[in-house]
């Protein structure tokens, strides 16, 4: 089995359908000018012309870049410099009011954003619209520490779980850094509540060993996230919940520790995703229809003071 089973399939000299399409298209472009500038133009420079274009038409055609076909690429590159700089959730095209100054210099709005999902319950089910989506947290597995016959076995239990599945499902694999300075910050002012001081001592050697080691290198984490959908037909409550139960008992068998993430866990995960490089919030982030209240305000009587004139 090929390792890319996406890739499109060759149809004649090793191209594919869309590269023949470029090239064709590109061909009959040339013919054209050809027969409009032949008579205008000499020789010489028609050819040279045709040289240089065809040369980047067909480097367009067949290169690639990033994982992507180089005209796919060029078109996403096209589409990103169009495309406003800031999202904004409200209406952005109503009409500005008249008490408002118009600036001088032409300034971009925000673009509408569209998120894909409306909203995470509290036991993290993902609303997209008419389906379901839920996600599961995984670790992950050393093949090269295993025996052959243990690689053979977990192979095996991964591939019956791939072939179990019956609706979309994303593993996200992706590196986040640690911040450890905070962690070495916390641990040195732990020190003096140790009950003992040889405890105390290695407290605070291992807090100077994150110190120096957030200093000297990048730390990273690796996450491994796991979306499993529940199809638009499936009307039962909690759908995508269940097949991430289901994931975290398939997967159980690699010896791997599996959840699935409640709503807080899941909002998190997301806004980890949008910004890595943010710290989480300590206090979470409130759902859009908590209340947010702050500490009642204090209703005894105060004695008012006398003063001496």
């Amino acid at each position: 089995m090929p390792a890319d089973v996406d890739a499109p399939d060759k149809v004649l000299y090793g191209l594919t359908f869309r590269q023949l399409a470029i090239l064709a298209v590109a061909a009959l472009a040339f013919y054209g000018a050809w027969r409009a500038l032949h008579q205008v133009l000499p020789l010489p420079v028609l050819v040279g012309a045709a040289v240089v274009i065809g040369g980047v038409v067909f480097g367009v055609a067949v290169g690639r870049r990033d994982g992507l076909s180089l005209d796919v690429w060029l078109l996403a590159a096209v589409r990103h410099s169009r495309a406003p700089r800031a999202l904004s959730t409200t209406d952005t095209t109503s009409k500005t009011p008249d008490w408002v100054q118009a600036p001088k210099t032409k300034v971009m709005l925000p673009g509408p954003l569209k998120l894909p999902a409306d909203a995470i319950d509290d036991a993290g089910e993902i609303w997209l619209g008419a389906g379901r989506a839920a996600m599961v947290a995984a670790t992950n597995v050393n093949l090269a520490l295993r025996t052959p016959d243990e690689q053979a076995a977990l192979v095996d239990t991964f591939g019956r779980w791939l072939n179990s599945l019956s609706t979309p499902t994303q593993i996200v694999v992706s590196a986040q850094p640690v911040d450890l300075r905070s962690h070495a910050r916390t641990l040195a002012q732990a020190v003096e509540a140790l009950p003992h001081p040889a405890l105390a001592d290695a407290a605070a050697d291992h807090a100077r060993f994150l110190e120096d080691l957030a200093q000297r290198r990048d730390p990273l984490r690796r996450q491994v996230l796991i979306v499993t959908r529940a199809s638009a037909g499936e009307r039962t409550d909690h759908a995508a919940r269940r097949r991430a139960e289901d994931t975290v008992r398939a997967l159980s068998g690699l010896g791997v520790a599996t959840r699935a993430l409640d709503g807080a866990a899941v909002t998190a995960a997301i806004a980890a995703a949008a910004d890595p490089y943010r710290p989480p919030r300590p206090g979470g982030l409130a759902a859009p229809d908590t209340v947010i209240s702050g500490p009642a305000p204090d209703s005894r009587p105060r004695r008012r003071e006398k003063r001496s004139r």
